[in-house]
C-alpha cells in the first residue's frame, strides 16, 4: 500500500477525504499512480496536469515521475499561486 495525503481545500474536497491508501503490486511513478486510480484520485490529476500540485515522496521533494512503491508516503499539496514553483518565488 502506497499512503497518499492531500493538503489544500481543492484536493481534499475534489477527493472527499485527506488521507487514503492506495495499493500496488509493483513499483510505478506518481503520474501512473494517480492515473491507474481516478475512480478515487481523478479530482487530483486536474490540478496536476494545470502543474499546480507539489509532490512529496517519503519527505523528499519530489515530481510526476518519482518512484514510488509499496510503503511510501505521498505528499500531494495544491499550489494556488501560478507565480511559485516549489520554494522559489519566480518574478516574470
Amino acid at each position: 500500500m502506497v499512503t497518499i495525503q492531500l493538503f489544500g481545500h481543492a484536493l481534499r474536497d475534489g477527493v472527499g477525504e485527506s488521507e487514503l491508501a492506495v495499493a500496488v503490486d509493483r513499483p510505478t511513478t506518481v503520474r501512473k499512480l494517480l492515473e491507474t486510480n481516478q475512480d478515487r484520485l481523478g479530482p487530483v490529476l486536474e490540478y496536476f496536469n494545470k502543474g499546480e500540485v507539489l509532490v512529496t515522496v517519503n519527505r523528499k521533494v519530489g515530481t510526476q515521475d518519482s518512484a514510488v512503491k509499496d510503503g511510501d508516503i505521498v505528499k500531494l499539496t495544491h499550489q494556488v499561486h501560478h507565480s511559485y514553483e516549489g520554494a522559489r518565488w519566480h518574478n516574470p
